[in-house]
């Protein structure tokens, strides 16, 4: 099936529409404050709604349902620990961050840790977001390739480009208002889906293809017998695992992760930021379920239909919207897809601009004007653009394609490991001092290597004594090193603590805001 003008006016009107949006708001990016934290006065809402455009991509669009279509609601309990972790984010790490930090989150290793920790977490986070913005680019590509058969360069150049072009514009505030109108969409693209697939005709009467699904044994929520194996053995699935991954992974986005704080210090009051928190977490997880029914349904729908299924699951979405929806309908799912990515990609951009600006330039270069810093942030949101373009491109599927993926994806989680043991090892702790932080970062970066590197699903290097453990443990245990190591060699060592050390501990007592 090919698009037909219908199509093409939704994507039009679509990008129409976030081009006035960044017209409106680039007039009143006038100073650094403006444009990377909006100048602290995005409501409650916004903040909500920008925090849930932030976490729902392209790959929640096609990668959930085609999970659910394979196994089940396997996903939907890790998605349910986000509202337990954002109601302490919401109550201590809001309010603190609020009065800790100006801009960037490693302002406040700064403080505590000195400089070498602020540049290397900040860098770590830099790095990170790079290969995540180019995966983010190329996952969105492809499924729009499938659907549409046009070339997937020209989809990466054509949908980045954009993107980054008003990401460059508009700043923080366009960010904010750009995802709010995204989340939008792709919350009405799953809703238009889901309903199709429950009323459709062709499989009987309405929810037929849930009982279908039902039936088949797709609603189950995985095994929660507990294993011993389940640690050492990634053929063994638990559910337990995968609960204590999806914590850690939920703590360390809300609290280490730039590009997560940067939403706290946008809201007016800190009483709009912890609210925007929880409401985010009331937003997400409904998003994320309604996905995951969908690819049940979808099971369903082709158990019952007679239509012929794709040929790969991970093509499901994709292949029903191509084959299942009117012309128009299948313009707004591409207006979504692209949705999904940008209202991701274009914070990442802004929170690295963000980072680069406040964390590296900021310290080469102090006296720095703030006219100086804003195009500064400029030239790094189209510099960070351009560089997770060439991730794009590099990584498109070809020969030895996924071997590279699998490669960048391994040099980003060695880069990220054990950055929430990093922060609460200062959170929690007066007697942490700047060098046993640096041993502890050490060891957790010597370890993750180790892990990354030989752990026996993807091993890309054999020692002899290689990683013994499930690969999703190496992530949680990273954190676990970089606290204890860096807290026993504070005590064995020794070394500077800051004098104010209490006020950069949780026995801060911050100042309420109005």
């Amino acid at each position: 099936m090919n698009l037909q003008t219908a199509d093409y006016v939704v994507i039009a009107l679509y990008g129409l529409v976030i081009l006035g949006i960044t017209l409106v708001f680039a007039r009143r990016q006038k100073t650094s404050a403006d444009y990377f934290i909006a100048s602290r006065s995005m409501p409650a809402w916004a903040v909500a709604m920008a925090m849930m455009a932030a976490l729902i991509s392209s790959n929640t669009l096609v990668g959930h349902p085609a999970t659910a279509y394979q196994k089940g609601l396997i996903l939907l309990l890790g998605s349910l620990t986000l509202p337990l972790v954002l109601i302490f984010v919401a109550k201590v790490i809001v309010p603190f961050y609020r009065n800790a930090v100006g801009m960037s989150a490693y302002e406040y290793l700064g403080a505590r840790f000195g400089i070498g920790g602020r540049l290397y977490a900040s860098g770590c986070f830099v790095a990170d977001r790079l290969f995540d913005v180019g995966v983010t680019m190329l996952t969105t590509a492809v499924p729009i390739c499938v659907m549409t058969g046009w070339d997937m360069s020209r989809v990466i150049l054509g949908m980045a480009i954009f993107t980054v072009a008003y990401t460059v514009v508009g700043g923080m505030t366009t960010v904010v208002w750009t995802s709010v109108v995204q989340g939008f969409i792709f919350v009405a693209a799953a809703v238009i889906i889901a309903a199709r697939l429950i009323f459709a005709p062709e499989c009987g009467p309405p929810g037929a293809v849930v009982v279908a699904a039902w039936d088949a044994g797709k609603f189950s929520l995985g095994n929660f017998d507990f294993s011993w194996r389940a640690l050492v053995d990634p053929g063994v699935s638990s559910q337990w695992l995968l609960l204590l991954a999806y914590t850690t992974n939920w703590a360390r986005r809300y609290i280490a992760d730039q590009h997560m704080v940067q939403r706290y210090l946008i809201a007016k009051t800190d009483r709009d930021a912890s609210r925007g928190v929880l409401w985010n977490g009331l937003l997400c997880v409904p998003v994320w379920g309604i996905f995951m029914v969908i690819g049940v349904c979808l099971y369903g729908y082709y158990l019952t239909s007679g239509a012929t299924p794709p040929p790969v699951s991970d093509e499901v979405v994709p292949y029903f919207i191509m084959h299942q929806l009117p012309a128009g309908i299948v313009g707004l799912m591409l207006a979504a897809i692209l949705a999904a990515s940008m209202s991701s990609i274009s914070p990442d951009l802004n929170s690295i601009a963000t980072a680069f600006t406040a964390d590296l330039v900021g310290h080469l270069f102090p006296r720095q004007s703030d006219r100086a810093r804003l195009l500064t942030g400029r030239l790094a949101v189209a510099g960070a653009g351009a560089f997770a373009i060439v991730v794009a491109l590099v990584m498109m599927p070809k020969e030895g394609g996924a071997t590279i993926m699998e490669r960048a994806v391994t040099v980003a989680a060695i880069l990220s490991g054990g950055m929430l043991g990093l922060f609460f090892l200062g959170f929690l702790t007066r007697r942490a001092t700047r060098q046993g932080c640096y041993v502890g970062i050490a060891a957790c970066a010597v370890f993750t290597a180790w892990g990354t590197l030989t752990e026996p699903q993807n091993q890309l290097l054999d020692l002899g004594f290689n990683f013994p453990l499930n690969p999703i443990l190496i992530g949680v245990t990273g954190h676990l090193i970089v606290f204890g190591v860096g807290y026993a060699a504070s005590r064995l060592i020794g070394g500077y603590v800051p004098p104010d050390v209490d006020q950069l501990t949780f026995r801060r007592k911050p100042v309420a805001q109005v």
